[in-house]
């Protein structure tokens, strides 16, 4: 009976345990982009949520155990209040890139001239024009095709060393995350976007004196599709180069946290 005791009450820890890891990771990938893509039915990202964390149990599940002295009401809800806010947090910093991206590229489609079109979601819910849904896609594929969502639960694992469970919410500090991930990402984007800034710039200039010394021709609108050839072909040539270097920040992002 003692022993029956004793595995049931070990049990019971490994279980909670293992729910308090599923909190952090079931967080993390309901946020982060790739994961957490409105194509993926709810349960599958449910089911891979409970995947990823009955695989990533065996390590973790000593660290998790330490941070556990009882099993007591307020330090069970207090454990999944932090182990949730965790979770959302890194997966929020990850869903920065692409908020960032997504900004960035309706400034490109609106620089071309291709903002009117009517667009569709895609990886998120919300419609944006065609461009930028293809930047955001083709960057959420390229994730997958290069391996980083490995990286993903890597870094998953290794926040359990950065950010040990049972230590107290800091909201600041997650606060001071968030601005400098806001910041670096947006310069990210900036760049990628910058040669389309110079472009609808250098082109809406010649337009404008083009107007000024024929006024009398409507040149805005005989001017937009040579616009939108120029944006496309500028498109052309800097796109391979731009994902290439959202890809660059993601992963350094992912690797250096």
């Amino acid at each position: 009976m003692l022993a029956g005791a004793l595995l049931s009450s070990f049990g019971t820890t490994v279980l909670l345990a293992t729910f308090l890891l599923f909190c952090r990771i079931g967080a993390c990938l309901m946020i982060i982009p790739g994961f957490s893509s409105d194509r993926v039915a709810m349960r599958i990202r449910l089911f891979i949520a409970l995947s990823v964390t009955l695989a990533l149990a065996p390590m973790l599940l000593p660290t998790m155990q330490a941070a556990l002295p009882d099993q007591s009401l307020v330090t069970v809800g207090g454990l999944i209040v932090s182990e949730l806010f965790t979770g959302f947090l890194i997966g929020f910093l990850g869903r920065i890139f692409f908020v960032a991206l997504e900004t960035l590229a309706t400034l490109v489609s609106m620089a071309i001239g291709l903002s009117n079109m009517p667009g569709m979601s895609i990886e998120g819910n919300e419609a944006l024009p065609p461009l930028a849904s293809l930047m955001t896609l083709t960057a959420t594929a390229m994730i997958f095709i290069t391996n980083q969502h490995w990286e993903v639960l890597k870094g998953l694992a290794a926040s359990y060393d950065t950010l040990p469970p049972g230590g107290e919410i800091d909201v600041i500090s997650g606060l001071e995350r968030f601005t400098d991930q806001l910041s670096s990402t947006f310069v990210l984007a900036l760049r990628i976007c910058s040669p389309f800034v110079v472009y609808t710039i250098v082109v809406n200039l010649a337009i404008g004196m083009v107007n000024k010394l024929t006024p009398q021709i409507p040149v805005y609108f005989i001017s937009m599709p040579f616009v939108i050839a120029g944006g496309m072909y500028l498109l052309f040539l800097v796109s391979a180069e731009a994902i290439t270097l959202f890809l660059d920040g993601y992963f350094t992002w992912l690797q250096l946290g």
